[in-house]
């Protein structure tokens, strides 16, 4: 990747190259009515600390939202259609969705009254959620404790892992090749007009002053430092989470849905008798953009008692990895951000996914790049998560946060 842009001028410029910046992108690449001049710049060639790298990898239709239930919908449309998306190009893979499920498990009758309220937003929004009982939980999933369990809910209908990095090598290498640049660089600083409108340039690291038509904020965590640049607030930080992958010594003898423990904690599936947990500490603190050490003791007195207390069979296992990534998140109402600010008119969002960014970036770049092209949201109407419901105070309340 080069470091310097090729030209002075550019007609959208994206900060940030993960998951979301790449998807923009290729979205942009694969509209006949845009023929704009489009840079990316990542900070990091590696992805080695962004979100994208440190995610489950894996999609639900099981929000409490219906618009976040079609923009879920959509990339499981997109996953496992993505060779026609591509044009037909015979090297992208074929790729599918490994439908485990999720399993959220209810311990409270509040909790379940909320499970019962979110299945009804899913099915209208055509989901094939199911509710399950504890002696139908046991029934089908033998390995788990239900005994203060209350009531359970699980679709395995397009819900569970897909290949996000295939997805994310793909978006990058054929909007590369459709002329989209990508730079290691990093936007420093921006400059606004004079009635403070718009953006007219974003300042490089290397010192270099690039004129823009747009800007789109992609930098995950980072999303609120960019923004400053601009002379704005958004209210994304970085949430530390962590996660594990670990060998159990008696494998369970089928899948393991993705099960949200009530207390937080999920582990799911991983293959060849393997699995993938991960949690957060009770006290969840902003933390630095670069800080990404390990708690060591939340794995030994909280995460592992919870996995061998619900799923006896994880008492005798072994950790294999771990790591620290970032949340960026909304601490607004943990939805996206997207679309454009309400006075600075070419600084658009795309930002504050709040840990299901992933699974929302087929739309969510779909959608940035119509706006781009034609100011408007086209093929799924994303208005709801416009800036401006944080300047007026009101909230898109998302029930099923993980």
């Amino acid at each position: 990747m080069a470091n310097a842009p090729e030209y002075s001028t550019y007609d959208v410029v994206i900060v940030g190259g993960a998951i979301m910046g790449a998807s923009t992108a290729w979205f942009l690449t694969d509209n006949a009515d845009f023929d704009g001049r489009v840079l990316v710049v990542e900070r990091d060639s590696t992805y080695s600390a962004c979100s994208t790298t440190h995610t489950n990898s894996c999609m639900r239709q099981q929000f409490s939202s219906e618009l976040n239930v079609h923009i879920s919908q959509f990339a499981a449309d997109f996953v496992k259609n993505i060779r026609q998306y591509m044009g037909g190009d015979d090297r992208v893979p074929e790729l599918g969705i490994r439908s485990f499920g999720y399993m959220y498990l209810a311990d409270t009758v509040g909790f379940a009254d909320t499970l019962r309220e979110n299945i009804e937003v899913q099915r209208t929004a055509g989901a094939a959620t199911q509710l399950m009982t504890p002696d139908q939980i046991k029934a089908a999933y033998p390995f788990y404790n239900v005994d203060d369990i209350v009531l359970g809910s699980i679709n395995t209908v397009d819900e569970g892992y897909w290949d996000g990095a295939a997805v994310f090598d793909w978006w990058r290498r054929q909007s590369r090749e459709r002329g989209v640049e990508y730079i290691e660089n990093e936007v420093v600083a921006m400059a606004r007009n004079a009635a403070g409108t718009r953006v007219e340039s974003v300042t490089l690291a290397c010192g270099e002053v690039i004129s823009c038509g747009q800007v789109v904020n992609a930098s995950g965590p980072r999303a609120a430092r960019t923004a400053r640049m601009a002379g704005i607030d958004v209210p994304v930080e970085p949430r530390k989470r962590y996660s594990w992958v670990f060998k159990a010594e008696q494998p369970l003898e089928r899948d393991l849905p993705l099960t949200i423990d009530p207390s937080g904690v999920h582990v799911r599936e991983n293959g060849g008798g393997t699995y993938q947990a991960g949690g957060h500490s009770d006290v969840d603190p902003a933390v630095d953009y670069d800080d990404f050490a390990m708690d060591h003791s939340i794995w030994e007195s909280h995460v592992w008692p919870i996995l061998a207390t619900r799923i006896p069979q994880f008492e005798a296992i072994k950790v294999t990895s771990e790591w620290a990534g970032h949340y960026a998140m909304n601490t607004f109402d943990h939805n996206a951000i997207v679309g454009p600010h309400s006075e600075v008119e070419n600084f658009i969002f795309l930002n504050g996914f709040s840990g299901h960014g992933l699974q929302q970036s087929p739309a969510m770049g779909r959608g940035t790049a119509e706006w781009v092209t034609y100011g408007a949201f086209r093929s799924l109407d994303l208005s709801p998560f416009r800036y401006d419901r944080i300047v007026a105070g009101r909230p898109i309340i998302e029930k099923a946060v993980i």
